[in-house]
């Protein structure tokens, strides 16, 4: 399986993507969420002039985010500095607007913004909208500014399930899933995309990319000998994810009610640290500071074993490779991690773990 890295974006992250790179790394990702991390167009300029073969991601950009054309426009731009190695995830806004406090968009818009991303992206025209006003739009001197002419890999969030599978198989383009680590989940979306993609005909033309993979985002932790999986380093490791699906929760009381005794306490005791409710007008202004940052240490206690163990890969060497096979033969491509303690050493230890 093909490995590679998710971050922040933030000043000095090209530091990383050169490290990653030097490690073999497959691919560098980061995140697009305004108003918590940095811009992922400005990171990835320096990524890609600092590096020379990993390919870079935004994962994942959305029409609830970012028009067609200024999207389109940066990932060609990144595209001409870094021909033929961007990726760009796409997927309905989940997370990136709810900390606005608003809300995703629908998958028919986001099969509309793929589908012109594709076009554009790949020097065509497509058909762009505000309100009643439409026509068709292209870039005028694509040459000369952009890069149309080396293909860009694009990629659906799964959030969805199986509509977010649909736009990809529809779309022919891959799929990407934040903490899932259930093969049989994967298996489920894989045949969801393929029945759409049969169901679809087929335009040579329609698509930017042939390439169809599947990346998965998670975080791991090698343990040491005789190490507590639940121990304060493996939380720590992993605590990032365990608190994002916690601050959804509590900013969704439907999902909340999904979960067991366990985790639904665990969100009701956020939302009491957090001086906040799941229905006040200004929660996303106390759940989602740090967002995907490193946990605080009076947190710990929220990092439920069972969230950590479904969301996330801790486990002897021989307990994580078991566990990245069974994702292999589900249908996985690649394995992205998001280090946040020490992240070139958490690089290492992936990059180590599957040689």
């Amino acid at each position: 399986m093909r490995t590679g890295v998710i971050v922040a974006a933030h000043p000095g992250v090209e530091d990383l993507a050169v490290r990653a790179e030097e490690l073999g790394l497959h691919s560098f990702w980061v995140y697009d969420t305004p108003m918590v991390h940095g811009d992922p167009f400005v990171a990835l300029s320096l990524c890609a002039k600092a590096t020379s073969r990993i390919r870079l991601g935004i994962g994942v950009t959305s029409p609830a985010l970012r028009s067609a054309p200024a999207a389109a426009s940066g990932l060609a731009s990144l595209n001409a500095l870094a021909p033929g190695r961007i990726i760009c995830g796409v997927g309905t806004g989940n997370t990136a607007r709810r900390t606005l406090g608003m809300r995703p968009t629908t998958a028919a818009r986001l099969e509309n913004f793929t589908a012109a991303l594709q076009d554009l992206c790949a020097g065509r025209s497509t058909e762009y909208r505000e309100g009643d006003r439409v026509g068709d739009i292209r870039f005028l001197h694509a040459g000369a500014y952009v890069n149309t002419a080396d293909p860009i890999e694009f990629v659906v969030a799964a959030l969805l399930g199986p509509k977010a599978a649909a736009v990809a198989g529809r779309r022919g383009t891959g799929l990407i899933s934040f903490g899932l680590l259930d093969p049989t989940a994967w298996h489920a979306l894989h045949a969801a995309r393929r029945h759409a993609a049969q169901a679809t005909p087929h335009d040579p033309d329609s698509h930017t990319d042939s390439r169809a993979d599947s990346y998965v985002i998670t975080s791991l932790h090698l343990l040491d000998e005789d190490e507590d999986p639940h121990g304060y380093p493996a939380r720590d490791a992993t605590g990032h994810l365990v608190m994002s699906l916690l601050a959804f929760a509590a900013d969704t009381p439907a999902f909340a009610e999904q979960l067991g005794p366990a985790e639904g306490e665990a969100v009701r005791r956020l939302l009491d640290r957090r001086g906040t409710t799941s229905t006040a007008p200004d929660r996303h202004t106390k759940l989602y500071p740090n967002y995907l940052g490193r946990i605080a240490p009076q947190d710990r206690d929220l990092v439920l074993p069972s969230l950590m163990n479904t969301l996330a890969l801790v486990g002897t060497r021989d307990d994580l490779r078991t566990r990245i096979t069974a994702l292999e033969q589900a249908g996985i491509d690649e394995l992205l991690i998001q280090p946040v303690i020490d992240p070139p050493t958490e690089m290492a230890q992936l990059a180590k773990l599957l040689t």
